[in-house]
């Protein structure tokens, strides 16, 4: 197996249209969504005596090597981990048995892995984990680390399939969000969606706030 010389990126990706407009990816217009949770979260952290801010970008780390050593193992790539520390890595890996467990129990054929995409037609980019067949299913997958599988998480993988059909004219059947955890706190947790409609309709929603809070044109 190759060894790749990338290792997951620190910086966000952006994105932008055939005449060079720069979109906002679907992350960004989802942060416009109140997550109350989160902010309970803080709070008791706050209470514990904890720095919220490092405990949160650890555990994003973790969850960034994780997803970045799936996507390795679907292109055939062997990870390059020298950025990280060894409490990181032995946290990534044990998101990566739990992905390999689930993922003996079925038949993938890979259509898109991680692969930029942006709609000229809504103005929008995203970057969707994976396009599958997926025991002969047409899939989108996605990939999360964390305490459960969130509404957020839904709308962002329909602003995906939107994507896939806009550029791809290919049509995903159902979403597949599967949550891999990274120590004992965590539980894996698979969800499946094959109505996109909602999901959809309310990130077009948050995608018009986003333009108008941004003074962009729909």
């Amino acid at each position: 197996m190759t060894t790749t010389n990338e290792s997951p990126t620190k910086v966000h990706r952006r994105y932008f249209k055939e005449d060079g407009t720069r979109v906002p990816s679907s992350t960004t217009v989802l942060n416009i969504l109140a997550k109350p949770a989160l902010l309970d979260w803080a709070w008791r952290m706050g209470l514990e005596g904890e720095d919220y801010r490092k405990y949160r970008d650890d555990k994003a780390e973790i969850g960034s090597l994780a997803h970045y050593m799936i996507l390795c193992d679907a292109k055939g790539i062997k990870p390059n981990t020298d950025n990280y520390s060894k409490k990181q890595i032995d946290l990534a890996e044990n998101c990566l048995i739990s992905y390999f467990e689930w993922k003996k129990g079925h038949k993938i054929q890979d259509i898109l892995v991680e692969e930029p995409l942006v709609s000229e037609k809504f103005g929008f980019g995203g970057t969707p984990d994976r396009l599958a067949y997926v025991d002969d299913i047409l899939t989108l997958l996605d990939y999360k680390t964390g305490k459960g599988i969130y509404d957020e998480y839904y709308y962002q993988t329909c602003s995906y399939v939107k994507l896939v059909e806009e550029c791809k004219r290919l049509y995903p059947e159902r979403i597949l969000i599967l949550n891999i955890p990274r120590d004992e706190d965590e539980e894996f947790a698979l969800k499946v969606y094959k109505n996109f409609d909602r999901g959809w309709e309310i990130f077009y929603h948050c995608l018009q706030i986003y333009n108008l809070q941004n003074g962009r044109r729909s």
